[in-house]
């Protein structure tokens, strides 16, 4: 039976990932707490609004109500990247050596490593932000589809155009894909070597959280009463497809997901509090978590794939180990 070692915070949980071996959860309020033997805090943001786990460097990306951007390293090692000055940051990324992307109202922002920075500006505001797995280039969410860019050329953008708002977005892990998540209850995909259009639709609610398998043969999502698994083996993605529906429940929803780093098998978490682990095979499933307080709002695997972070809207989080 897997055992859960509790850590009862104050407050909104934004990320629960980890770094290095730890786990770490960033409050709304600009903490980073930590469990490594015991429980410690830092401050980076006052007033946190988004964060990225980017994993090729085993970092969290900040962003917050501050303006300022934080690389948060194992430790709980603030430091500051970048700033906005007074505006808000509401969407950050990051992508291949060491560059990362942030948001402010209409202007996309991409620093280098080497600390110098570009801007891009859009017609309205920037929903959301993805790097390309594949090469310098990042995606932009935005009202009526999204928008390419080649930060390290200066060609032009690429627009994908579909009416609606889009509100977040991200990239297949071979780069073939890009899908947005929209403020209707539906995601949008577009295949870049031809511009095919991909609908994915009929969610009762809508989709908060995304989660690429291994190898990107499939892609899970919050948003109904189970988690909604598009297959994406296929040349032309889902289209045509029916997707999975695993961790199926009659009176709660999936408000997040993450899938095991290795094999076919997904987290899943719920508004009450409760996690499962599913398997796509079989759908066979496994309690993590009883419900708690709040939403779970992320998740992480560790590198060892025994262990689960997680983090809720109530600050109810832990860490779940299901090899004991």
């Amino acid at each position: 039976m897997p055992t859960v070692a509790p850590l009862d915070l104050q407050g909104h949980c934004i990320a629960a990932v980890f770094l290095g071996d730890v786990p770490h959860f960033a409050l709304a309020d600009g903490t980073i707490h930590r469990l490594d033997h015991g429980h410690k805090t830092t401050q980076a943001n006052d007033g946190l609004l988004a964060a990225f786990h980017d994993a090729a460097n085993d970092r969290l990306i900040t962003g917050g109500e501050d303006g300022k951007i934080f690389s948060v390293t194992a430790g709980s090692n603030a430091a500051e990247l970048a700033s906005a000055g007074k505006k808000w940051i509401t969407s950050v990324a990051a992508g291949p050596q060491g560059a990362v992307a942030y948001a402010s109202g209409k202007i996309a922002f991409v620093r280098f490593a080497d600390g110098k920075t570009k801007e891009f500006l859009h017609p309205r505001s920037v929903e959301g932000l993805a790097f390309s797995p594949k090469g310098m280039r990042f995606g932009v969410a935005r009202y009526n589809g999204a928008t390419l860019h080649f930060p390290a050329a200066n060609g032009k953008p690429v627009e994908l155009e579909w009416a609606g708002a889009h509100t977040g977005i991200t990239f297949s892990p071979d780069g073939a894909f890009l899908v947005t998540t929209m403020q209707e209850n539906a995601l949008h995909g577009w295949k870049l070597a031809d511009g095919k259009h991909m609908r994915m639709s009929g969610y009762p609610g809508k989709v908060k959280s995304l989660s690429w398998a291994p190898r990107g043969k499939w892609l899970a999502s919050s948003g109904a009463p189970a988690a909604i698994v598009w297959p994406f083996s296929g040349k032309d993605g889902p289209m045509g497809k029916a997707p999975l529906e695993l961790g199926t429940r009659g009176n709660a929803m999936v408000t997040s997901v993450a899938c095991h780093p290795s094999q076919d098998v997904v987290a899943v978490g719920y508004d009450d509090g409760m996690v499962m682990a599913v398997r796509f095979a079989d759908a066979k499933e496994v309690l993590l978590r009883r419900p708690g307080k709040g939403a779970i709002t992320s998740m992480m695997w560790d590198k060892e794939e025994r262990r689960v972070a997680f983090g809720s809207a109530a600050g109810d989080c832990g860490v779940i180990d299901i090899s004991a």
